[in-house]
């Protein structure tokens, strides 16, 4: 199906699907555009001239002459605008602002939003994103909008907030409270779905190849990349993989089922079982605060990493369940492109990887008939702000390929 056939005649919005062939094509031709999106090479032209006044597209050169007039060759102003975005989570609060390509231009990093409530966050945000700015000598009128990547529910349907990490921000009106104070048009998402959104925009994935990216912050989120676009679901709740069912007696889980993947591998758990090894909690200095789980199950990511044989064992039994949990995924959406990102993954990354290779390797459905790709981000620790600033630049120049996110 063309651009054409399933956009129609909104010039807006084939504007915004032809900007976004440029973008994914790298370089590309007024013919290879035509071709691509079935319009006319008329209206191609049309189109083209108006992004190039514009600035977001630029000229930069010939192909090889063939025997008649030689090809101009088209590319996305990558310096013409800039986007930011913003991670909340529990350990750091990370900013990043992205030139037009999602290339990541430069990052701050502060300290979490577990110390004092949204109210009191907002403020220091606004100002923190303002000093990256000016120290990145970037002028307010040239960034499109700031994107914000968190954890929790879509609430906008009235979802009940139920969680056991939930906390005020999950229903907090960040969009209604940071625009005022930065001027800025501002659009949120949750961590995983700006992660995968990330990686497609700025990994050049093509629209053609859906894939999934798996994020693990205090838990697991799992943001779906089809045709483009962020799959959404009937209430845009699509990802919610700490609740798949990997062990059917398992231990109670807080949503009201047994057995969850969160209740047997996020780094609460991961923790819990290492509490229970009194030699091993005071040879990594485990704090044994629920508070403080995260500082905790990252002693233990670091101490797998090196090697340390009880910390492996937790972290490899963790990732045992993980890749039953990404096999089923695998199989259920055919998919060839599997992302593991967040700050979950920041330290034994490796181990997950390796895990799930061998698990899909050895049981895909579809083994025989193509392979998957089993990755780390790369930068893990900036997916989800990086992803995010990509949501802010997919609301302002291609906002075809936007479905429902973009809740305050």
């Amino acid at each position: 199906m063309t651009i054409q056939q399933r956009l129609g005649p909104s010039s807006a919005t084939t504007r915004s699907a032809i900007l976004d062939l440029v973008r994914s094509g790298g370089t590309v031709t007024r013919t290879e555009l035509a071709e691509r999106s079935g319009l006319t090479p008329t209206s191609i032209t049309r189109v083209v001239k108006s992004l190039i006044e514009d600035g977001l597209v630029v000229e930069t050169g010939f192909l090889g002459s063939t025997g008649g007039k030689r090809s101009t060759l088209l590319e996305l102003n990558t310096r013409a605008r800039f986007a930011v975005g913003v991670s909340l989570d529990a350990g750091r609060l990370t900013y990043v602002v992205t030139d037009l390509s999602g290339a990541v231009i430069g990052r701050l990093v502060s300290p979490g939003i577990d110390q004092v409530g949204p109210s009191e966050d907002v403020a220091r945000i606004a100002r923190e994103l303002g000093q990256l700015l000016v120290q990145l000598d970037i002028p307010v009128d040239s960034v499109v909008g700031v994107g914000v990547a968190g954890a929790g529910l879509d609430l906008g349907a009235g979802a009940e907030r139920l969680s056991i990490t939930a906390t005020e921000w999950e229903s907090f009106a960040l969009t209604q409270a940071l625009e005022p104070r930065i001027g800025l048009p501002v659009v949120r998402d949750n961590d995983a779905a700006c992660a995968a959104l990330g990686q497609y925009w700025a990994g050049r994935i093509p629209a053609t190849q859906d894939f999934a990216t798996l994020y693990l912050s205090n838990g697991f989120g799992l943001g779906l990349m089809s045709g483009g676009s962020v799959a959404r679901g009937a209430s845009s709740n699509v990802g919610e993989i700490g609740h798949m069912i990997v062990d059917i007696d398992g231990p109670d889980c807080w949503c009201g089922a047994r057995g969850c993947l969160e209740m047997l591998a996020a780094p609460r758990a991961i923790v819990a079982q290492a509490l229970q090894q009194k030699a091993l909690t005071d040879d990594l200095g485990l704090s044994g605060d629920p508070h403080r789980f995260r500082s905790d199950y990252e002693l233990i990511a670091r101490a797998a990493a090196r090697g340390e044989a009880r910390s492996s064992e937790l972290i490899d039994r963790s990732a045992r369940y993980v890749a039953a949990a990404v096999l089923s995924i695998v199989n259920v959406l055919d998919l060839d492109r599997i992302v593991l990102a967040g700050p979950g993954f920041a330290d034994a990354g490796a181990v997950f990887v390796r895990r799930i290779r061998e698990e899909v390797a050895r049981n895909a459905r579809t083994r025989a008939v193509h392979p998957v790709l089993i990755e780390l981000a790369d930068p893990g620790l900036d997916a989800a702000a990086g992803g995010a600033a990509t949501l802010a630049l997919q609301h302002a120049l291609t906002p075809h390929a936007v479905g429902s996110a973009g809740r305050g």
